[in-house]
């Protein structure tokens, strides 16, 4: 079966909140489910936080976190005051944070420079092989346990 790469958009603070957890999560569009029906156990999924802040417009550009989708399907959980969002689990492996910036020229997802983060209004969207590498190199994350050590010939 073939592992597919996902790009996820959150502000950093509720990316972070993700990959702090004991048992590392992820949530899109403000936790809806269908979104999350597309990701299947084994696919990787790397978080890019166009802001610190949720609303904020302070221009933060970098990836966040970087993991693997867990087995199971996903699960709606309660996190008060009558949001339930829900949720799929991640392990999340060890990365730095890395801006976009210098990696724009280099990903075959961008197909015009001057729209770059058009995709990214989507809340979710799949990349190939060798954009998730670019982005988990940047990341100084360990392309064996992300499974993106063999490049395909």
């Amino acid at each position: 079966m073939r592992r597919r790469n996902w790009i996820a958009v959150a502000s950093a603070e509720h990316a972070r909140r993700g990959c702090a957890a004991s048992i590392g999560y992820m949530q899109v569009g403000h936790g809806k489910l269908a979104p999350l029906k597309r990701i299947a156990a084994g696919d990787r999924v790397v978080y890019y936080s166009p802001t610190v802040v949720f609303g904020a417009n302070d221009h933060f550009q970098r990836f966040v976190s970087v993991g693997i989708v867990q087995p199971g399907v996903p699960y709606a959980f309660d996190m008060g005051n009558g949001f339930v969002p829900y949720r799929r689990d991640v392990a999340y492996v060890a990365a730095q944070e890395a801006s976009i910036l210098p990696l724009l020229d280099q990903f075959e997802f961008v197909e015009d420079r001057q729209r770059w983060g058009y995709k990214f209004r989507f809340g979710l969207f799949e990349v190939n092989d060798h954009d998730m590498r670019l982005i988990a190199r940047a990341m100084q994350a360990d392309l064996v346990q992300l499974g993106l050590h063999i490049q395909a010939v």
